[in-house]
């Protein structure tokens, strides 16, 4: 039987920081009302020609050659994006492709917000695991600057840009195997979070009402009681279903949204303050790339060592969640 193996992680993040104080100068905050109360110093910010598929294929360039499997031999693309290049098509992983040199592989992207990268996870374990892919890489890219509304004090200084990549490849090997992924959504919720960009479900009396539409709103209250909520229990659920103990779980990565969800939902879980990774301080909310990249800096750090396993926990606009228990399996050399 194949098995779906985690090989490597890639991630890029623009060179441009844009920080508390820069916000403070755009609207009426301050960087001590920001840190206390989502734990954000600073936040990455691409160049204006600098477009969502440039940064996914950037981190997947990397992931790429840290996997030691030939771009040749990659059948399956998938990006998590909810700031594609195009709002309908081509999709971003179809660009990505192309920026990467790769031809023939099935491509397309999937929205998940937040849970992006735990959606792609699932769907590159089933891929691998029905036989029909063998090689898959799995992108979170975001240029979310391009979607923020800079004068809106409560959504402009969560969000930033970026990137993270895997590769995700077929293995006989269990020991290897991504152990479980869990997704679920809840549409009743979808106005907690939403960018309602103009689409057919939309529709906008003035054009000041449609030139601003496609920003991200949030209700933030209210998603912060019903994050730390689901959070807690989809963790809860996936290690119960696999009879695993939070002690074994070396590095839980839960999505890089706000420190006090963060805190809130790790000490619920019993979660020790090693065990839980966080880069919101430095990145901010990266949506579908949080992930990937949280999971590149503990890489990068020399802190993830084959075989360790990896607690992936995620909730985002739709209202969608997931998590994953993924051990590190690079290839050995």
């Amino acid at each position: 039987m194949a098995y779906a193996a985690f090989r490597s992680i890639g991630a890029y993040a623009p060179s441009k920081i844009l920080s508390n104080e820069d916000l403070a100068k755009m609207v009426d905050t301050s960087d001590e009302w920001i840190t206390k109360r989502t734990g954000i110093k600073e936040r990455r910010i691409a160049e204006d020609g600098e477009f969502t598929s440039d940064m996914g294929a950037k981190a997947a360039q990397i992931a790429l050659e840290r996997s030691g499997i030939d771009k040749s031999k990659i059948d399956m693309i998938i990006c998590a994006t909810i700031s594609p290049d195009y709002f309908c098509m081509p999709s971003t992983a179809a660009i990505i492709s192309t920026k990467l040199g790769i031809s023939n592989a099935t491509a397309f992207d999937i929205s998940a917000a937040c849970t992006g990268f735990v959606y792609v996870l699932s769907i590159a374990k089933a891929f691998i695991e029905s036989g029909m892919k063998k090689n898959i890489l799995v992108i979170g890219a975001e240029k979310l600057s391009a979607i923020t509304d800079y004068t809106d004090r409560g959504t402009c200084i969560l969000f930033g840009d970026g990137a993270g990549a895997a590769v995700v490849s077929a293995t006989e090997d269990k020991n290897e195997a991504i152990i479980d992924v869990h997704t679920g959504a809840d549409g009743t919720f979808a106005d907690l979070l939403m960018s309602p960009n103009g689409g057919s479900g939309s529709a906008h009396d003035t054009l000041e009402q449609e030139a601003t539409s496609c920003f991200m709103q949030m209700k933030g209250n209210e998603t912060f009681k019903v994050a730390v909520k689901t959070l807690t229990k989809d963790v809860v659920d996936i290690l119960r279903d696999n009879s695993i103990d939070s002690s074994e779980i070396k590095h839980f990565v839960p999505h890089q949204a706000n420190l006090r969800i963060i805190k809130a939902v790790g000490e619920a879980l019993g979660m020790s303050d090693e065990q839980v990774v966080l880069t919101v301080e430095k990145y901010g909310n990266t949506s579908g790339a949080s992930i990937p990249m949280a999971i590149n800096d503990i890489y990068e750090s020399g802190r993830l060592q084959a075989g360790e396993l990896m607690l992936l926990d995620a909730f985002g606009g739709g209202l969608t969640w997931g998590s994953a228990l993924v051990p590190f399996a690079p290839l050995q050399k």
